[in-house]
């Protein structure tokens, strides 16, 4: 009698387990829109939860310490006019957040250290250039203030945030509703899952499809996909018998997966995370009360079923825990922020080992919070690979030199001054559609003079804290 021989993996045994009730955040209106986003954004510094609110849309950010019962008259960022879609922390800055609205606009908004402590609704950037409802955002992975946006007006834009600045926009390429949108590791391609059954994977710059895969799941149900190991390609789907699945494909041969798994027949949107370390991938269903995680290798069938976490209540949204804010001493390989009605319960992913000391195997060098490459160097064409850390002696901040960084001035009517600091000379541009600046003043400590004393530039800069810049009216 044969035995089956069990595949040997250092992952077989993961487990996941959620926090204790005091290690959870309680009493949080978790937002009822039936938008298929995450609904929750997460860095070593805070976590962020898009929040029912009356007369707009609003989220809340809360420093990871502070768990328990949230009061109800808790600020929240809250300038949106339409409800909130969906919010995403800014790789390279942990106090930087991005929120897509129903209100057609995209808003960038810097959380103070330590959290709000008053309502905050003036962004640091409104950013305005599509004609329906922002339901996707994305950070560039690798260069400095670059945003990916995506809307119900089936157009993708690609925006410097730095300048305030429209500078890719991709409105020909889809032809229905964006399912999902998300770079590659070094941010050199774009995939995207649309209505019209398609994956495409786009060269960011120019705007053109690369590669495109159509009816990767015979269903009609919502797709969604995102880039693995090796540039391969995963995808999260249903039949057309509404069964739920995934599959992998290679980019080069898009013409079969290489494997194509069913799942179950549940109804809910497969949100997929991917851990490029381990080369696990997680997936959440919408509405599930579990986690199933696979681990993707170089053996057929490519995807293997590691296990799965089973919990109480059903999820809304799902936050996923950068690798650099886990506590690599308890052999955390991910943590997600699971999403309740009125909770947000943390859950934790183990390797179960015995020793306390530092696993390298589990944690090899991972993708740190520096970019490689500055917005406008990204657009005229350089790629950046990711700028790795290790995670042996704990957490990593980001250092001074990922600050945000904002060029842009107050506008006179629709005029914008598009040049920078001796770069391009104050270049000239009216376009109606541009983006409003909205700048955040920063008190002057009170040793140092007035700028406007001591130079003759028009070029003012605030504190150095803020790191900030804009050009004076006399600029323009």
């Amino acid at each position: 009698m044969s035995r089956k021989v069990v595949r040997s993996s250092k992952f077989r045994h993961v487990f996941g387990q959620g926090l204790k009730a005091d290690q959870c955040y309680d009493d949080i209106r978790i937002s009822q829109m039936t938008w298929d986003s995450n609904f929750c954004t997460v860095n070593p510094k805070f976590v962020a939860m898009i929040v029912d609110a009356s007369g707009g849309g609003s989220f809340i950010v809360l420093p990871l310490s502070k768990t328990g019962r949230i009061d109800m008259s808790y600020p929240t960022v809250c300038g949106h006019t339409g409800p909130v879609l969906d919010i995403e922390f800014c790789p390279h800055n942990d106090n930087i957040i991005a929120s897509g609205s129903e209100d057609c606009s995209v808003m960038i908004w810097e959380i103070p250290e330590g959290g709000l402590t008053s309502p905050l609704s003036e962004p640091v950037v409104k950013l305005e250039g599509h004609s329906k409802r922002v339901g996707i955002l994305s950070w560039h992975p690798t260069a400095h203030n670059v945003l990916m946006t995506a809307g119900c007006d089936n157009v993708l834009i690609l925006w410097n945030v730095a300048r305030g600045q429209e500078m890719v926009r991709m409105d020909t390429v889809h032809t229905d509703l964006i399912y999902s949108a998300c770079w590659n590791r070094d941010g050199s391609q774009i995939l995207t899952a649309c209505k019209d059954k398609t994956l495409r994977v786009l060269d960011p710059r120019k705007g053109t499809v690369i590669t495109e895969k159509e009816k990767p799941h015979e269903g009609s149900r919502p797709v969604r996909a995102l880039f693995v190991s090796d540039n391969k390609i995963l995808s999260t789907g249903f039949s057309r018998m509404s069964e739920r699945q995934v599959a992998l494909w290679d980019p080069n041969r898009f013409g079969e997966p290489l494997t194509l798994q069913e799942l179950d027949t549940s109804s809910g949107v497969l949100l997929p995370f991917f851990d490029p370390d381990t080369g696990i991938v997680f997936l959440c269903g919408k509405g599930d009360t579990s986690i199933r995680y696979f681990e993707i290798t170089d053996e057929a069938p490519f995807v293997h079923y590691l296990s799965m976490y089973s919990g109480k209540e059903s999820q809304k949204g799902m936050g996923y825990m950068p690798k650099r804010g886990l506590e690599v001493n308890k052999c955390e390989i991910a943590r997600f922020y699971k999403l309740h009605d009125r909770k947000c319960e943390p859950v934790v992913m183990t390797v179960p080992r015995k020793s306390d000391l530092f696993q390298e195997d589990l944690y090899p060098n991972t993708i740190g919070p520096e970019p490689s490459v500055e917005a406008d160097d990204w657009f005229d064409g350089k790629d950046g690979q990711p700028i790795m850390i290790s995670l042996k002696d704990g957490i990593a901040a980001p250092t001074k030199s990922s600050e945000f960084k904002l060029n842009k001035t107050l506008l006179k009517s629709t005029t914008v001054c598009v040049g920078d600091q001796g770069n391009r000379g104050g270049v000239r541009k009216t376009v109606a559609h541009y983006s409003t600046i909205v700048l955040k003043y920063y008190q002057l400590s009170v040793n140092q003079p007035h700028p406007c004393e001591t130079s003759d530039s028009p070029e003012i800069a605030l504190s150095p804290a803020s790191d900030f810049t804009y050009c004076t009216s006399d600029s323009l």
